[in-house]
Parts: C-alpha cells; structure tokens; sequence
C-alpha cells in the first residue's frame, strides 16, 4: 500500500522481534521499522512472573505500541503480546495466543490480527536434581531454546530468586542445584523461557502473525478505500450432509472494515458446502 512506502514505524520490543517483523512490513508496505533505545518492556509484563501484566494481552499490546510511538514522536506503531497455556479448543493440548496491534495516529486507525499457534513448546517440569529432565530438555529444545529456573516453593528471601538466559547444560546443573537448595522441598521448577528472542518456536510463530497483519493492512476496504480489510468473525451452521440441519461448524466469514461499517460475508476458503454427519447435532446427538 503506497501511503506508507517509505515510513518509519516504532516498534518497541527488547527480545528481537524486529528478526520476525521487518521482512514482511518492508516488503508488503514499505515501512521500515525503528526501534526506540532504553524502553525495559517487561515494565508491561514480563514472561518470569516477576511483573505482572495489567488488563490483558491486548491491553498490553497497545500500551507497548503508544510508549514506543512516544519515545520516537511517530505517529505509526507497532507490537506484539503472547499469552500461552491450554488450547481453547483442545485444553489437553498447550497453545500460544498472539496478538499484534498497528497503530496509525494520523488517520485513527487501529488494526489487529490474532493467531493461535498449536506449534509451541510451552513447558514445565520440577527437579531436584538435572538427571531428571532427561529426555524432557530434549523435548523442548534446549540449548537451543531458553529455560528459566526458580525454586520450586521458595525459602524466605528467595522468592524473586531466578535463573535464565542459561547457554549450556552444565550452567542450567548449577541454576537446578541452586534453585533446589532455596526451596522448601528441594526441588526447582524449570520452565520455558517464552521471550521470542530465547524461542525460535515463537519467533517463528510472531513471523507468520506479521505477514497476516502486514497483509490486512494492504488490504482496502470495498467501501471507503481505508487500509485494515479483513475477516471479523466466522459465521457458524454449515448445513449436515444427512439431514441438512446448520451444525456448529463455520459456514461462511464475515468481513469488515476498521474505519467504516461496512461488512460482507464470504464462502468458507476451502470450499466445504456441507458438513460430515459426526458434526450434526441431530445426526450425532
């Protein structure tokens, strides 16, 4: 979209997230991304627990992108917010929910994309001693991916006591030792460091959200020309192939617009026009 070829936009990030965002913001809309210096983004919420983060995900996302707008006198923003925990689907299965937030002030536009990424190696395991996370540290990818360790039932004085950005295995041995001699029972917590620059996974997944957004905001509203088309919601009641009844599958998309109020809605993308009978509520009560 041309009216930002050229632009500069504030991203205000200090776990690298510029790797996974400046490829698709240049090459989709020719912004160029600038990162403010001396912003501690943790002070929003931060991944070890040790500040909280106040009014959600989104909340979040949106202060992070006015800060480093602030700090730069931009009037375009950027940033991204991950939360992780079950599926919302699937709660047997972990899951990441990113949200990333673009900001332009001049024409009062707020426009968003989500992602709920399946592929995540959130984790976590006690310890009393390293020998046994064999196997497990393999599982979640370390070295390669971080882990952050603390005792597991902290010791008076030792409830901020933390370990991360841990390079090899005979340093996360000294952090589970230390952190296991702190805690009243002995044994530390290892969990997996979900900064986005001590995570490939994630970062891989922030990749994927960036193109998505960059390509919402090239996208134009039908009906006003504002940037930020895109879909909505899903429109539920895919008709039974047996009976023909809506079951609570998608049946069509709806699409709006961020500046105007203008909707339409669209066939599902892959084509399905009626759903397999397992699906029906009448047919599969």
């Amino acid at each position: 979209m041309e009216r930002y070829l050229g632009s500069k936009v504030a991203l205000a990030t200090m776990h690298g997230k510029e790797k996974a965002l400046a490829r698709p913001f240049h090459s989709l809309l020719g912004l160029e991304l600038e990162l403010p210096a001396g912003i501690d983004t943790d002070q929003l919420g931060s991944f070890d627990g040790l500040v909280l983060r106040q009014g959600g995900a989104e909340h979040a996302c949106r202060r992070k992108a006015l800060v480093g707008m602030a700090a730069l006198g931009l009037p375009l923003g950027l940033a991204s917010e991950g939360s992780f925990g079950p599926h919302p689907g699937m709660p047997f299965l972990a899951a990441g929910l990113e949200v990333m937030v673009f900001l332009d002030q001049e024409r009062g536009l707020e426009i968003w994309e989500r992602l709920v990424a399946r592929r995540t190696n959130f984790n976590h395991r006690s310890a009393a001693e390293p020998a046994e996370l064999e196997g497990w540290l393999a599982q979640v990818g370390f070295p390669a991916h971080g882990l952050m360790v603390r005792p597991e039932h902290p010791c008076s004085g030792a409830e901020t006591l933390l370990f991360k950005d841990l390079p090899d295995h005979p340093q996360l041995a000294r952090a589970i030792d230390a952190a296991a001699a702190a805690s009243s029972n002995g044994r530390a917590q290892v969990e997996t460091d979900m900064r986005a620059h001590r995570n490939p996974t994630r970062m891989a997944s922030l990749r994927v959200l960036a193109n998505r957004l960059a390509r919402r905001i090239a996208s134009a509203c039908p009906s006003c020309g504002a940037p930020g088309w895109g879909r909505l919601d899903v429109v539920p009641g895919l008709p039974c192939s047996w009976c023909g009844m809506p079951t609570p599958l998608t049946h069509r998309e709806r699409f709006g617009c961020v500046s105007c109020s203008h909707t339409e809605e669209h066939p599902r993308p892959d084509g399905l026009a009626e759903a397999d009978p397992q699906h029906c509520p009448l047919c599969n009560p």
